[in-house]
């Protein structure tokens, strides 16, 4: 299989990383490699101005259909775009959920009212969404959760909590699971609603990890509102709709993830030579193993992709996650081995973290969100593999 990139594509690489050295100046400047997990709070600011900017420059939407007002590039070029991009150390985007989750999911499950309502906002650069989730008791299976809306008049009339919700203190909509049938089976009675978070109704409190910052917030809806036309798809396709939004949260920006990884990598092994940590050969043996599996990574990332049939992933797709999420979690137990007993320091009172050690303590929940090890493995075994499913109570 050909996993290199065509005249038009190398041209195109060429154009981004002209575009991006060129615009990451001044403020922006000062955001590069920043606001990642675990540095969510870096340069808030200026990394939403810089989601406007990415927006007037016409480089949101990548993948999205003309019609859409995107610009429907190969996926080729989507790929080089987010390479390029964590390549040059562009901000951490404050629109990533907006544009590769709930534009999508518009985009093949909303109405066209929907449609011409929201998505120019997020290809602005300048409605920032959240996810509505997952629950106290419905984590991995979301099929349980508990959050409910009632059509009174106009208007669906939500209560409930989700928790663990990317973006919810600075996000202007939230696109939410809930139950709208109370007599249907689980997954039947289950909607998909647009909500507005800045209304009465909404309590939004920021969850303080370990990392010291705040990416994720508890959010309570208690009689908050939204208007009947925001329901996306029908009554009770909720779970349908729901399933299409997660399928589109892994697609060409995987790539620009990896390359992050690589990113971090590359300080890990500049800080073992300063330190001489690189003379040690256990700690150069495990480098080295890093820098094998970044590179299968990225190969069999460009080769999945390459086989995308524009409708199906590949099977092998399904190993993905369970990869990247394990690899991650040993780069950061690597970043502090080479570390040695600084990595014991803080960089400064009460609570100041380097970049590497904020990098160990968020990659410690890598395994867990976004479907945990042991779930992904179910996944790889019923789906790919054909095996018998897993005994459920």
């Amino acid at each position: 299989m050909d996993l290199e990139f065509s005249p038009t594509d190398e041209a195109f690489r060429a154009s981004i990383a002209d575009w991006l050295r060129e615009n990451l100046v001044g403020e922006f400047a000062r955001a590069r490699f920043r606001g990642y997990p675990g540095d969510e709070h870096a340069f808030l600011e200026e990394r939403m101005r810089w989601e406007r900017h990415l927006g007037e420059a016409g480089w949101i939407g990548l993948d999205w259909p003309r019609s859409a007002g995107g610009r429907d590039l190969p996926l080729s070029q989507q790929m080089i775009f987010h390479e390029e991009y964590a390549r040059a150390g562009g901000p951490g985007r404050t629109g990533h959920i907006g544009e590769h989750l709930l534009a999508p999911t518009l985009i093949h499950y909303g109405s066209e009212e929907q449609r011409e309502r929201f998505l120019p906002g997020i290809l602005r650069g300048d409605e920032i969404w959240c996810q509505g989730y997952s629950e106290p008791s419905a984590g991995s299976d979301l099929a349980n959760v508990q959050t409910r809306a009632e059509l009174v008049g106009d208007e669906w009339v939500i209560s409930g909590q989700k928790v663990w919700t990317s973006w919810a203190e600075w996000a202007d909509w939230c696109f939410v699971l809930c139950r709208t049938d109370p007599d249907a089976p689980s997954h039947g009675a289950l909607s998909y609603l647009l909500v507005p978070m800045r209304q009465d109704g909404i309590e939004v409190r920021p969850l303080q990890q370990i990392t010291g910052t705040a990416e994720f917030g508890e959010v309570f809806f208690d009689g908050a509102r939204t208007p009947r036309e925001n329901l996306v798809g029908a009554a009770g396709e909720g779970w349908k709709v729901a399933m299409g939004t997660l399928g589109f949260e892994r697609g060409a920006s995987t790539l620009g993830q990896q390359l992050q990884f690589q990113n971090e990598f590359d300080r890990i092994v500049a800080i073992a030579r300063e330190n001489g940590a690189a003379e040690d050969p256990a700690l150069r043996q495990r480098i080295a193993d890093v820098h094998i599996r970044l590179r299968l990574m990225r190969l069999n990332s460009l080769r999945t992709l390459r086989e995308f049939d524009g409708a199906q992933l590949p099977p092998e797709a399904m190993i993905s996650k369970l990869f990247w999420a394990t690899l991650h979690r040993a780069i950061g137990k690597l970043a502090m081995d080479v570390l040695g007993p600084e990595a014991e320091i803080a960089e400064g009172p009460p609570y100041e973290l380097t970049p590497l050690q904020r990098l160990f303590l968020f990659t410690r929940s890598d395994t867990i969100y976004a479907g945990s090890n042991q779930i992904q493995r179910n996944i790889i075994g019923e789906r790919a593999l054909g095996l018998p499913r897993e005994p459920r109570p």
